[in-house]
């Protein structure tokens, strides 16, 4: 990959209403997490189109015959922390056929972006089975593009296997003030093995899971010469390889429209339940499939958090 601005690269895809918006979503998101604690009153105003209807006051609008807003002095340099999961489940191949640590760094550059934007700093837990890297909160340019640059040289194919509860209990016991957490792990996690620390987390911590889809072991890689073709020439060359196992899939198995539908069938009841333990513990996440829809999804994804907490 060039040598070039990681948040320059984010910039040059997003457009300015949708970066509004989602740094927009954001500030409500702290305002409902802060509350009584640093989000101070400041003053009242008439309100006006496009604002948050959320932040109406209804007593003064009833006194007044018109709907008076309440305006707060935003608290700057709030934590928001990256929660990532460099193991080699990452080194996969995501649905778009990008592989899922360019996803990954992406997700990471959007969220270090935005929060830039708004003043707020951001810190980094990245880790594995074996390797832990910890980068405390900034806000500076230079140094995202440091915590950035870390990620995507932590996300490698030959990674160790993922520990996403080792990297879990690090980010619980590095950052003891209320804070954003914003985990970047696989669509598979997390599961009912991380549901203890996740539940510890959530009590002190807002938390968002955000997560790459994997690519069908058994399809052809979208855009490839042999995608409208099951089961042709380049499909029976690629040998695909477990990156979080030892499974080897023949070539002959690819493009294949039953195991193709068993294995969507899988996939589905797996999201299902990763789904049911987000919700059990009132936590938000997202799917992405590529770097393509990782913007939309992510907005969305703060839309609902945001509508959660009124």
């Amino acid at each position: 990959m060039a040598d070039v601005s990681r948040l320059a690269q984010v910039r040059a895809r997003l457009d300015l209403p949708v970066a509004r918006r989602a740094a927009g979503l954001l500030e409500g998101r702290h305002r409902s997490i802060f509350k009584g604690h640093g989000q101070d009153f400041d003053d009242l105003h008439l309100y006006a189109p496009g604002e948050d209807v959320g932040d109406i006051d209804w007593k003064s609008s009833a006194r007044a015959g018109i709907p008076i807003v309440r305006r707060f002095i935003r608290e700057s340099n709030l934590n928001l922390v990256l929660v990532v999961d460099t193991g080699r489940n990452m080194g996969a191949t995501a649905p778009s056929g990008e592989p899922k640590r360019d996803v990954a760094n992406f997700c990471c550059a959007l969220v270090a972006y935005i929060a830039r934007d708004r003043g707020d700093r951001v810190a980094l837990v990245a880790g594995d089975a074996e390797r832990l890297v910890q980068l405390p909160p900034r806000a500076s340019t230079q140094d995202l593009e440091v915590l950035l640059r870390t990620v995507e040289n932590q996300l490698r194919a030959d990674a160790p296997p993922s520990d996403l509860n080792r990297v879990l209990d690090r980010a619980m016991g590095a950052f003891q003030r209320r804070s954003l957490m914003v985990i970047v792990t696989d669509e598979a996690r997390p599961g009912p093995e991380h549901e203890q620390l996740l539940r510890r987390m959530r009590v002190r911590h807002e938390v968002m899971v955000v997560a790459v889809a994997d690519l069908s072991p058994v399809e052809v890689l979208p855009g490839s010469p042999s995608a409208a073709q099951p089961g042709g020439a380049r499909a029976r060359r690629r040998r695909v390889a477990d990156v979080d196992g030892t499974l080897t899939l023949p070539p002959f198995l690819r493009g294949r429209a039953e195991l193709a539908t068993q294995a969507a069938q899988v996939a589905a009841a797996r999201r299902a339940q990763v789904a049911e333990t987000l919700r059990r513990h009132q936590v938000e996440g997202m799917v992405a499939a590529g770097t393509e829809d990782v913007v939309q999804r992510f907005v969305e994804l703060l839309g609902r958090q945001k509508r959660a907490r009124r």
